[in-house]
């Protein structure tokens, strides 16, 4: 049972491993309780296998509800706009005609410039002002009729 320290260190390498290559907070708790039992299993717990797992559970579990509020606190329901998603609700103007049969249009919001399909399939002439309804994939869906 000499090994035993080796054995909590390589599980807290994995563990650590495995937390690093996730964008979520999974085995931190873990990682903490392997490295905490490997230095008891290296000190004064050689040889006694039931202890080390029950200290590896008592310090993960300990860590858990020590970080829970901390984690909370990172935690946020509300949706991110992403880099398109902010341009829903605002104005733009066409500066290709838009016809969804055809498959053309661009519109401007801003200072970027977007591929444009309308929402009904009308025709838009360049120079109007539209209103951004939607995105599907990368065209923004506009209607001459929300302005």
């Amino acid at each position: 049972m000499e090994y035993m320290p080796y054995v909590w260190l390589g599980i807290a390498v994995v563990l650590a491993i495995v937390e690093i290559s996730t964008t979520q907070l999974v085995s931190l708790w873990f990682v903490l309780g392997a490295a905490a039992t490997a230095v008891c299993s290296a000190t004064f717990l050689k040889g006694q296998l039931l202890w080390q797992i029950i200290i590896f559970i008592a310090i993960s579990a300990l860590m858990l509800i020590l970080t829970r509020p901390l984690v909370k606190k990172l935690k946020t329901n509300e949706p991110v706009s992403t880099n398109s998603d902010r341009n829903i609700g605002k104005t733009a103007i066409v500066i290709t005609d838009i016809d969804s049969e055809k498959g053309t249009g661009q519109v401007r919001v801003g200072s970027e410039k977007w591929s444009a399909k309308t929402k009904d399939g009308s025709v838009i002439k360049e120079g109007e002002n539209v209103k951004v309804v939607g995105i599907e994939g990368v065209k923004l869906v506009v209607s001459a009729d929300n302005i």
